[in-house]
């Protein structure tokens, strides 16, 4: 039949496009439903693609002004940017990649249906849209994914009030921008605009800025941040925000109980992301949630047999599961190989990578100290900063540190946190080291060539054992 398949994945975004290619390589039948008019869901479309593209313009853009420093001779005229051009190599990147997507379901023989998925009943989905149909299949995958979360009170015209969707196509630079929340949405948007000419304001809640990142990258995050000019209020409640023609006006409860007014041209959300599960049926079909989010086991079951999840629309009953794109990739392909009767292999949720693209980037993975502390581990750190090394001052970008959490009795290595230069690249060899156990004397004895901005981790490896030597 040609509705019937053995998998029906909703949703073709990180977690959803991977989960149905590796079902396909494994020999089963499978259809995806998604209802944008591409494939690649948030993270290709309106996420970590188009924003880092952005942020590859803005380092392009922050290379030119500093032109002398590097012998360039460009013109008389300073740098600027061309968000016209900006804006259509951006779109031109976004198309190639969701085309790419395409290009593998039929290279996978994966069905392609386009419109709005529904559980409709055991193994069945209802699609709505320019064809509706129902499909069948005894394994349906719920990967639908987050969308940008607002906050109470405020409400988002996505005209002057607006979320990262409307951030990256923006046509003109914000003279000035208010961004309300200091994760990896706020400060690489913080970095976006301040590089092209805006000035920025990063209103954060808790006491620090990136605050699920160790507090030492926090600490370098502001110094950095100070020194750019990026303006930031922690422990600052937003109250209201109104919208006015050319303006947003933003009351703000400061730390010492006063109330401040902020203007800017426009307020961007940035307060993290919640569950696309409305119109899914996911209640009416009895799996169990979670304040809108699908619980699921250490193998993505729902309640409900024969319906998984995966990626940001799931929680696992333990606080914190990460929106992360990679992390979504990884769930959809273990998934795919569970439903194709493969050994499941569980994965370790301290051993996921996070990725902040600001300037300076920032890479991390494992426990932070606090967290190694909490969980009663006798801790040892060592620090190590890349201003020290000749790759980055060859690179003039000298900002941050690496560091490294350990335990003493084991030398065991819990976390490894950078913020500098290519950290987002760094943190690779830093989630190696973790899957595969090292300890910081194996870490100290792997050679790191020379100059590079990986030498940073090996000295800090050193610092831990209280033997840097080159600071």
């Amino acid at each position: 039949m040609a509705n019937a398949f053995d998998v029906i994945v909703i949703g073709a975004g990180t977690g959803g496009y991977p989960a149905a290619i590796r079902a396909a390589q494994l020999g089963l039948r499978v259809a995806v439903v998604e209802r944008r008019p591409t494939l690649g869901g948030t993270c290709l479309n309106v996420g970590c693609i188009p924003t880092k593209a952005l942020l590859e313009h803005a380092h392009a853009l922050k290379v030119a002004k500093e032109a002398k420093t590097w012998g360039l001779v460009l013109g008389d005229q300073p740098a600027r940017i061309d968000m016209a051009q900006v804006q259509a190599r951006k779109d031109k990147i976004v198309t190639i990649l969701t085309r790419g997507v395409e290009f593998l379901f039929k290279k996978n023989n994966v069905t392609w249906i386009k419109g709005s998925g529904r559980i409709a009943g055991p193994g069945t989905v209802e699609v709505t849209g320019d064809q509706p149909r129902t499909l069948t299949a005894p394994q349906i995958v719920i990967a639908t994914g987050s969308h940008a979360r607002g906050v109470p009170g405020i409400e988002i015209d996505r005209a002057r009030i607006i979320t990262s969707d409307e951030a990256i196509a923006l046509r003109e630079v914000p003279k000035s921008i208010v961004i309300l929340g200091s994760g990896p949405i706020g400060v690489e948007f913080a970095t976006v605009f301040k590089r092209f000419g805006s000035d920025v304001t990063v209103v954060e809640l808790l006491p620090r800025l990136v605050p699920l990142e160790d507090e030492a990258i926090s600490v370098e995050l502001e110094k950095s941040f100070k020194k750019q000019g990026i303006a930031f209020r922690v422990s600052t409640t937003v109250t209201a925000a109104r919208a006015e023609a050319e303006k947003v006006e933003i009351d703000a409860k400061l730390p010492d109980g006063s109330s401040a007014t902020l203007a800017a041209e426009y307020l961007l959300v940035a307060t993290g992301r919640g569950p696309v599960t409305s119109g899914l049926g996911a209640e009416e079909a009895g799996i169990r949630m979670d304040r809108g989010y699908i619980v699921v086991d250490e193998q993505f079951r729902t309640s409900v047999p024969g319906v998984s999840a995966v990626g940001d629309v799931i929680t696992t009953g333990k606080p914190g599961h990460p929106q992360l794109a990679h992390l979504s990739t990884a769930e959809g392909i273990a998934l795919a190989e569970r439903l194709a009767g493969k050994e499941f292999r569980p994965i370790n949720y301290d051993h996921v990578p996070k990725c902040t693209y600001s300037d300076p980037e920032i890479g991390s993975v494992g426990l932070t100290e606090q967290q190694a502390v909490e969980r009663g581990y006798d801790v040892r750190v060592g620090t190590f900063p890349f201003g020290v090394l000749g790759r980055a001052r060859i690179a003039n970008e000298t900002d941050g540190l690496v560091k490294i959490v350990a335990e003493k009795k084991y030398d065991e290595i819990l976390g490894i946190h950078m913020i500098g230069p290519r950290a987002t690249e760094l943190v690779s060899e830093a989630t190696l080291a973790l899957r595969m156990e090292v300890t910081v004397e194996e870490l100290i004895r792997t050679i790191h060539a020379h100059p590079t901005m990986a030498e940073a981790i090996g000295e800090a490896a050193h610092a831990t054992h209280g033997a840097a030597i080159h600071v």
